[in-house]
């Protein structure tokens, strides 16, 4: 059966996932078709390699097929905890080759695979994501360059705060320092809620 002609497609993120825990396929690959460009794009940012990435990425749905179950929509919304699961298990691959993210070579390539919509992506939301990192770039920019830095090697990087203070060779309180308030005027600059 087709994505068109499934009623599945309809169906909201947490929906698919009650449908995913019931161990329905269809559902999964609904679901995988919905966020793995995407998911694949920041892993592959990740750890700088697009063959690595694809088995992250891969690594990261069997782990999705196989704790659907754990998944809470009480907790929050699906997209965040899928990034979550991604994101971990990209750091694992690169804290286990001792590998660190390596800087694009050509930023304008680079730029223009991140801004480009996933495939099957309708346009609403390919521009709604392409504002969204526009927004938090936008935001990055106008953070000090220290908190800047010790945000990027954090998230990207995937450094522990203490790996940050000895790379940058900074007091382990200015890192700290530095991400709480890099993290609050992000949140800020955001809009996000809870900074009334």
């Amino acid at each position: 059966m087709t994505e068109r002609t499934h009623p599945a497609v309809e169906l909201s993120d947490e929906e698919l996932m009650a449908r995913v825990a019931a161990r329905d396929a269809v559902a999964f690959e609904l679901l995988y078709d919905r966020y793995a460009p995407v998911v694949l794009g920041v892993v592959v940012k990740i750890v700088g390699d697009r063959a690595v990435g694809e088995e992250v990425l891969q690594d990261t749905y069997w782990r999705i097929w196989s704790q659907a179950a754990s998944y809470d929509p009480a907790k929050g919304p699906l997209r965040p905890w899928l990034f979550s699961i991604a994101r971990r298990l990209a750091l694992d691959v690169l804290r286990r080759q001792s590998v660190r993210p390596q800087p694009a070579r050509d930023e304008s390539e680079a730029r223009r695979l991140e801004l480009a919509p996933a495939p099957g992506d309708d346009v609403p939301t390919a521009v709604g994501d392409a504002l969204a990192a526009a927004q938090l770039r936008g935001a990055l920019d106008q953070l000090s360059a220290e908190q800047r830095r010790v945000l990027e090697l954090a998230y990207f990087g995937g450094l522990t705060r203490q790996e940050i203070a000895q790379a940058t060779g900074t007091p382990l309180g200015t890192v700290h320092t530095r991400a709480r308030l890099g993290l609050q005027a992000l949140r800020a600059k955001l809009g996000a809620p809870g900074n009334e």
